[in-house]
């Protein structure tokens, strides 16, 4: 066999492994890269979820690095994290008992009656949470609400007239949801400067023109650089039941969001950093 024969040989051997090489490593369409990051994502956001759990605290993980701020037992955003949620993937219901279509609006729905008229919607709610929460702690005293027409709050205790039981507590706040809305809502509750100072109970609430909106903040987290993440629950119109929302803007994140200085970005409505308001203690 002559040189050239054995540098074309090894030529050949060379080629042909760098050949199956090449073969072997076969690069990704978009279309699998897509699919891959969609999984990857969806895993995440999975890993956040406790399907079979049935209040907002058990059924939803904190993200990797953030854990809960720690509360009183006796606090609002206590009794808020421990609210009962229906079967995970149970849909909306109006007021009349039609199925609110969840166009990635909100991934759980509150446990809790809204009665058969149209009264329960997004300040209401709130309203409703907070009365819900005095009057379990027996602070009846604290349970009060302003009316829109004159600025002045009508109190649970001077409405029972001695009963002071649940069926009249329930009459008392479709009382106030019939005279109160999100303009007389705001003015009861205390700007939060800063949003990093965000807490569990916080309220974003625009009072608007015709309609504003509110929502309710029902858990918050941290990490250890101290930034916040925090969830959401509103009801909306027609009335509805409570839902907690999901964050479109991040969906790894979500349902939490982070607590960043302006837009606030929900399924249904957008609100400022500046829209935080506080109730009084």
């Amino acid at each position: 066999m002559t040189i050239y024969s054995v540098k074309n040989t090894i030529f050949l051997f060379v080629f042909s492994l760098i050949f199956l090489a090449c073969a072997k490593e076969q690069k990704r369409t978009p279309i699998q890269t897509n699919e891959l990051a969609l999984q990857e994502e969806t895993n995440v956001q999975e890993s956040l979820i406790h399907p079979e759990e049935k209040t907002i605290e058990t059924r939803f993980n904190t993200p990797k690095n953030y854990t809960r701020i720690p509360l009183e037992a006796t606090h609002f955003g206590t009794y808020l994290r421990n609210l009962p949620l229906k079967s995970f993937n149970s849909p909306v219901k109006y007021f009349d008992g039609r199925e609110k279509p969840n166009n990635n609006v909100y991934i759980s729905v509150v446990d809790m009656e809204i009665g058969t008229r149209d009264l329960q919607q997004c300040a209401d709610a709130v309203m409703r949470l907070r009365g819900e929460f005095l009057f379990e702690q027996k602070r009846l005293n604290d349970i009060h609400f302003n009316f829109l027409s004159d600025g002045k709050p009508r109190y649970f205790k001077k409405y029972a007239n001695g009963d002071h039981s649940y069926k009249k507590f329930r009459k008392y706040m479709n009382y106030i949801f019939a005279y109160a809305n999100t303009a007389s809502l705001r003015l009861e509750l205390t700007r939060v400067v800063d949003i990093k100072d965000i807490q569990v109970g916080d309220v974003f609430i625009q009072k608007g023109n015709p309609f504003g909106h509110a929502i309710i903040v029902v858990d918050v987290a941290k990490n250890e650089q101290g930034e916040k993440i925090f969830m959401l629950a509103q009801s909306y119109m027609p009335a509805q039941e409570t839902q907690i929302l999901v964050n479109r803007q991040n969906s790894q994140l979500s349902p939490w969001y982070k607590a960043e200085k302006g837009e606030l970005h929900t399924p249904e409505w957008t609100f400022e950093s500046s829209d935080l308001r506080r109730f009084k203690e």
